[in-house]
């Protein structure tokens, strides 16, 4: 540790590297005394000595003549860069180059737009508010449709359970009380005159406090934002209020869309409540398995959904890149970000899927495909492809994979063995870095995010800093071979329906994210503990239909949904 009283009068090389490099990317000369920590750093115009040190960071090697050619161009650029941040860049603003999952020459094949959803002829009204809490969608439209219970009392039980159980689980960051109960109340005129506009309609849902709602803060999970409003809706929040849906809360998600820890605290699994739920939609997948909310919207970056579907033993989907809009959402990777719900069955996640697919103007990434929908569809003809491998593991986990493709063949659907692509992998995590740096650039610049509560290795404040010096060349690289990838994962995709896996074997969950495919993931048993484990169902790009057929056909032939979290207080 240095002695402030006796600063050093010679830099090391390494260290002089490391602020050459911070120069030379165009940090600021106060931001580079306090990311070095030192008071005697000078931040002089940059040396061809400078070039020479911070080539070691990009693992290139130049003779001193390319140095004194290149000196002129980089002093320069940093000018640049300097007059580039003068311009206050909302969170909102994507880059000006879009991504696509559709590979080349390739096409989607059409199915109607059409919703069909299962009817219950026969279903009446639980004699006990605790069974009443855990029903899927499904069973909830019912017995708001047929007028057994009002949405105005269903939105009271789920609300009196948001403030009974939060304080264990801390999955909500504000609630929505007032507006829900107008909400109930309108939705409750509309279907006693005969306005009834779906299955949705009436249902309590919450929201990932990552969506602007109108009113409302929309903290982010952070504290640089949690004071932070936002004046308008966010897409997704307008069309589930079209779809006569019911507010009732802003739920918790890791800082910055981050595993599960949040200025207020950690989410916790309802299954045990000494652990975490996995993140970042923690309060979405939490607030669901515990039975606080009909259903919730959570996003997905890099495992946001799956992750914390997996640990509170939710249904979730992540769709297609390109099937939800994101205006009004958070931006951390404008080429990987996904919205999609988080329910109790996969049922629940076509009804509401159905409700927030499509264009909407805004978000110029989205594709207007129509989205196919009947719970009695036969689905025996789809093909599943496995990597045998991933279930044939030793972990306490895999002992409950290894029974699923027994299962898909008593259920009558062809397995094919497949091998998923073989690619430098890693190589491509600078992609959502890069993205996720320039996204939070401001306050990594200003200061802002040493005050976020996460400040380990693996945190964003660090991954924000260390992803300055990811080369626009390598960037851009990257994403070229993310083109490789989507086509090599096309080919595996074009033999098969379906694909089924355990969420996080190989490669699957950063390949599926980089590819853009859709994934469904569902409770597949029980640990000795008590805790769930889950298996995923990878559909064709925007074939959510076949994954979720599919995975329906698991999962009613299963029954582990069925089962939910004792809570106390």
């Amino acid at each position: 540790m240095e002695e402030k009283s006796k600063p050093d009068k010679k830099i090391t090389i390494s260290r002089r590297a490391f602020i050459a490099a911070l120069s030379a990317l165009g940090v600021s000369p106060a931001a580079i005394a306090k990311v070095a920590g030192a008071q005697n750093v000078s931040t002089g115009e940059i040396s061809e000595e400078d070039l020479k040190n911070a080539e070691k960071i990009i693992g290139l090697h130049f003779t001193d003549e390319n140095r004194k050619l290149m000196i002129r161009g980089i002093r320069s650029r940093l000018k640049g860069y300097e007059s580039l941040r003068t311009l206050k860049i909302d969170n909102s603003i994507p880059p000006a180059l879009s991504f696509s999952p559709l590979t080349a020459g390739m096409t989607v094949q059409p199915e109607k737009n059409s919703l069909k959803y299962s009817r219950l002829k026969s279903f009446s009204l639980p004699q006990k508010e605790e069974k009443l809490a855990f029903l899927p969608v499904t069973h909830l439209a019912h017995l708001i449709k047929t007028q057994q219970i009002s949405s105005l009392d269903l939105t009271k039980l789920y609300l009196e359970r948001l403030k009974k159980y939060d304080p264990v689980l801390h999955c909500v960051i504000t609630l929505t009380e007032e507006p829900a109960l107008r909400q109930a109340k309108q939705a409750d005129r509309e279907i006693r005159v005969g306005n009834y506009r779906g299955p949705l309609h009436g249902i309590p849902w919450g929201a990932k406090d990552l969506f602007a709602v109108k009113g409302y803060k929309t903290t982010w999970g952070a504290m640089p934002y949690k004071d932070q409003t936002i004046d308008k809706n966010a897409t997704v929040v307008e069309k589930l209020n079209n779809a006569g849906a019911v507010l009732v809360a802003k739920l918790t998600l890791g800082a910055l869309a981050m595993g599960d820890v949040w200025f207020g605290g950690k989410t916790r699994n309802p299954w045990n409540p000494e652990q975490g739920s996995s993140g970042s939609s923690a309060g979405p997948a939490s607030a669901t398995a515990a039975g606080l909310v009909g259903f919730s919207i959570g996003t997905e970056t890099l495992g946001s959904i799956v992750s914390p579907s997996s640990r509170c033993g939710a249904t979730g989907l992540r769709p297609t890149f390109g099937r939800v809009s994101r205006a009004g959402a958070m931006a951390l990777s404008w080429s990987m970000d996904k919205i999609g719900p988080i329910c109790r069955s996969v049922e629940d996640c076509a009804l509401v899927f159905q409700a927030i697919h499509g264009t909407d103007g805004k978000d110029l990434t989205v594709h207007d495909f129509p989205f196919y929908w009947n719970p009695d569809r036969n689905v025996k003809q789809l093909k599943i492809g496995y990597v045998k491998e991933y279930f044939a593991g030793e972990q306490e986990a895999d002992t409950f994979a290894g029974k699923v493709p027994d299962t898909l063949k008593s259920l009558g659907f062809h397995l094919k063995e497949i091998e998923l692509p073989e690619f430098p992998y890693g190589g491509l995590r600078p992609i959502l870095s890069a993205e996720a740096a320039a996204a939070f650039d401001e306050i990594t610049r200003n200061g802002e995010v040493d005050s976020m509560v996460r400040q380990d290795r693996g945190a964003w404040p660090n991954s924000f800093r260390t992803s300055r010096f990811i080369p626009a060349v390598e960037y851009i690289q990257a994403n070229r071979a993310r083109t490789i990838l989507m086509e090599k994962m096309a080919t595996v995709m074009s033999s098969v329906d379906v694909i089924v896996s355990p969420p996080f074997a190989g490669p699957t969950l950063l390949l599926t994210n980089l590819t853009g495919h859709p994934v469904v993931v569902l409770p597949n048993g029980f640990r000795e503990d008590g805790t769930p484990v889950s298996i995923t169902f990878i559909g064709n790009l925007f074939k959510e239909s076949d994954a979720l057929a599919v995975a329906k056909a698991y999962q009613d032939a299963t029954g582990f949904h069925l089962q939910h979290p004792k809570l106390t207080r």
